[in-house]
């Protein structure tokens, strides 16, 4: 992502409509699980500024982790601190470590060419029976001027997002698309991008005007009614999926060199 989305993202996520309607899309997923037992240990894989760190820490200790020293910057001041800097490709922690790790729209970046390699590293830190929450754009042909702002290497199918998972040792509890009922205009205003001049300027995350920004956030609180209620979308601008990590896991550490010291969580 560019530095400069990171300072935008910092100023808006809170507040910003897409953002606060994901996480009443995430809380709809989690809170059957886990609503009622708190204390979880929690990893955000990929915690950019930290507005989801806040969130989940209704669920108990969150730890974010982020590559870009730029997001931690802000994450650190939102997550009391309790951030570290790596990749997703080879996690700083020991095995069976986390109760919940989430992953928001992190998979698909430049910065992580074998999703394959992420998940393993996922599953390696999640105890057997914990869960994983995870978040991708979807469809190829739906690729903007934000995708290259955020630096995006490939968007996703549902259909796709639930192989990855299958493959990796996770058994999908729940798949469904996101950002649904706002999708024509989101086609639209694509659309209408491949017509007006790009001037590289112009950030996706800024925010609406206050009566625009909280229409949009109750349309997005009906798609979250919608999954609350176990109904899936059949398209839509994001891919969300809900994920157990069913199966014993056998480890297969990459080569030492390039995996840092586990940093143990505390219990």
């Amino acid at each position: 992502m560019e530095t400069s989305e990171y300072t935008t993202l910092a100023s808006v996520e809170l507040r910003h409509w897409w953002h606060r309607g994901m996480r009443a899309i995430s809380a709809v997923l989690l809170d059957p699980h886990y609503a009622r037992w708190p204390g979880l240990r929690i990893l955000d894989a990929g915690c950019g500024t930290g507005g989801d760190g806040l969130f989940l820490g209704r669920y108990g200790q969150v730890i974010g982790i982020d590559y870009s020293p730029e997001a931690l910057r802000w994450a650190s001041q939102r997550m009391s601190g309790r951030v570290s800097r790596g990749s997703v490709l080879a996690l700083p922690f020991a095995d069976d470590s986390f109760d919940l790790v989430t992953s928001y729209d992190v998979l698909y970046h430049q910065g992580v060419p074998d999703e394959a390699t992420a998940l393993a590293e996922v599953r390696r830190v999640l105890r057997p029976g914990a869960r994983l929450l995870l978040r991708l754009p979807a469809y190829n042909w739906l690729r903007s001027r934000h995708d290259r702002q955020v630096h995006t290497r490939r968007r996703y199918t549902a259909g796709q997002a639930r192989a990855m998972l299958t493959a990796a040792g996770f058994e999908v509890e729940r798949c469904t698309y996101g950002l649904t009922l706002l999708f024509p205009l989101s086609l639209a205003t694509r659309l209408l991008e491949r017509f007006t001049p790009d001037r590289g300027d112009a950030s996706a995350m800024s925010l609406p005007a206050a009566p625009v920004n909280e229409l949009l956030h109750n349309v997005m609180a009906l798609e979250a009614a919608w999954i609350a209620a176990g109904r899936d979308f059949p398209f839509g601008l994001s891919v969300i999926a809900l994920a157990r990590n069913a199966k014993p896991f056998t480890p297969r550490p990459p080569a030492a060199a390039s995996r840092p010291q586990p940093v143990e969580v505390p219990r």
